[in-house]
């Protein structure tokens, strides 16, 4: 089978996580008012995404399962990296509007 991306599916994609990631960054800074929650977050989320390892296994078997997210990190190819890359950008945007909301004066919960 074959595992190309095309220009389409890529263009789609990135937007998807982008408009994602924005919407959830966004909720998170209102609810929690602590705006760039989710740009921190975002690493161990897209850990969670690219990797087979169980959460716990990383504190039950470290050696192992860092092993294997070396190589998964080495194996990405660059569609992938682009993709995750548009999230992280709608993460960090959505801190940088919540910031202009609330000096604009908007007050969110």
């Amino acid at each position: 089978m074959n595992n190309s991306i095309t220009i389409v599916q890529l263009i789609i994609s990135m937007l998807l996580f982008l408009v994602m990631f924005f919407g959830i960054g966004f909720l998170l800074n209102m609810l929690l008012r602590m705006t760039w929650l989710m740009a921190i977050v975002y690493p161990i989320v897209v850990l969670l995404i690219i990797d087979d390892v169980s959460f716990f296994d990383y504190f039950t078997s470290p050696g192992e399962s860092f092993s294997m997210l070396g190589n998964t990190l080495t194996s990405l190819t660059g569609s992938d990296i682009a993709v995750l890359l548009a999230g992280f950008a709608g993460a960090i945007i959505s801190g940088i509007v919540m910031k202009v909301l609330r000096k604009m004066g908007y007050q969110m919960f």
